[in-house]
């Protein structure tokens, strides 16, 4: 079920040699195109009309029944015994939210795909899920890394997909109705019928602005579903969020849900310069059910190089038993990942869950270099001259 739709096959875990010839975090690909202009915002809330069905996006077959048999035969819907022996091991550090001047961006990790991302003075909520438990899955394993009551006031709130560990009815109704909401096409008819007032909606690759940041939707490798009926009637994908008033705009990616393909090439050309890559690096085992649309820790930091992203930060993990790895197997992979191909520890944001961190402010432009004939010319004579 690999990507019908790729060049090339899914990568090797990343090496040092692969990292040389890999666009670095920060740096484009060799030989890549020059990135189209920015898209003109699209108007907020407003309403659109949207095909029945998203399905020509897939960029893998959805399974059928002989997978769904497979999996039942084989049973390896979660971790054995020794797999969850870790769970107490798993890294949970809540702290207050870091104050943000304007201009900074801080990400702390809720836990799953939540974030809380603020940026230009916003504060944004990435696919938030405060439930205990979602359906079809056991209850959490690590608390929720921020007590509702100790969130600011929300501004925004971003959705990548529908599925119900990114999309949580529990969680949305806390909200005021009037909170922006930017999801995929198609879903804006789910929160107007829950009374949200200012919904936006949006294909690939269109934006749209609040209060100075831009949010557009950008694609991933993955799919939608909620309910028997609603296969693929809504899109999927992550979000680029870039403070625009800042001197120095600064870009997150949020991948929220997605498999290892060639879109993140796409959005490293079209976003240089991205500063910080929230990458999922979970959920993943089996590989022959899951690996068309969950990437893997080798996958997500190869997503990072793709991407050119300066700093990547892991995140769908060591909240919701998902799937069969280990639990804390995540983490360690994709910090050996990280090391095997060459990239400094520093940019690594493997945070706990409840932990915060705030990027470094922009270095200073140098300015132009001097004249290098100017500067070899002797100086002039200082004192009196001649009378």
């Amino acid at each position: 079920m690999r990507d019908r739709t790729d060049a090339a096959p899914a990568p090797a875990p990343a090496t040092p040699s692969a990292a040389a010839s890999a666009p670095g975090p920060g740096r484009p690909a060799a030989g890549a195109r020059s990135a189209p202009p920015p898209s003109a915002p699209r108007p907020l809330g407003a309403h659109r009309r949207w095909p029945r069905s998203f399905a020509d996006r897939l960029t893998t077959p959805l399974p059928g029944v002989r997978a769904f048999a497979r999996l039942a035969r084989e049973g390896a819907f979660r971790p054995g015994p020794e797999g969850l022996r870790g769970i107490p091991d798993l890294p949970y550090a809540p702290g207050p939210l870091p104050p943000t001047a304007p201009g900074q961006v801080s990400v702390t990790w809720v836990g799953h795909a939540s974030w809380v991302v603020r940026t230009g003075g916003l504060t944004v909520l990435t696919d938030p899920v405060w439930s205990r438990r979602i359906l079809g899955t056991p209850a959490r394993m690590t608390p929720v890394g921020v007590p509702w009551e100790d969130l600011p006031a929300v501004d925004a709130v971003v959705i990548s997909h529908n599925h119900y560990d990114h999309l949580d009815a529990p969680t949305l109704r806390r909200l005021p109705r009037d909170t922006a909401v930017f999801v995929p096409a198609g879903l804006a008819g789910w929160f107007r019928r829950r009374g949200f007032t200012r919904v936006t909606d949006l294909d690939w690759w269109e934006a749209a602005e609040l209060d100075g940041v831009r949010f557009e939707f950008v694609p991933a490798h993955h799919w939608s579903k909620r309910s028997l009926t609603d296969t693929c009637r809504s899109l999927w994908g992550g979000w680029i969020l870039t403070d625009t008033r800042s001197p120095a705009p600064r870009k997150v990616y949020f991948a929220g849900d997605t498999g290892y393909g060639r879109w993140f090439r796409e959005i490293g050309r079209r976003h240089p310069g991205i500063d910080l890559a929230l990458l999922p690096v979970g959920a993943y085992a089996p590989r022959w059910w899951l690996g068309d649309v969950h990437a893997d820790p080798e996958e997500a930091v190869q997503a990072c190089l793709d991407l050119g992203a300066r700093r990547m930060a892991p995140m769908h993990w060591a909240a919701f038993v998902l799937s069969a790895e280990p639990v804390m197997e995540p983490l360690h992979r994709t910090r050996a990942a990280w090391s095997r191909a060459g990239l400094p520890r520093e940019d690594l944001w493997d945070l706990p869950v409840g932990a915060s961190r705030t990027l470094p402010d922009p270095e200073p432009d140098p300015g132009p270099a001097p004249d290098a004939e100017a500067a070899a010319a002797p100086e002039p004579p200082t004192g009196p001259g001649p009378a």
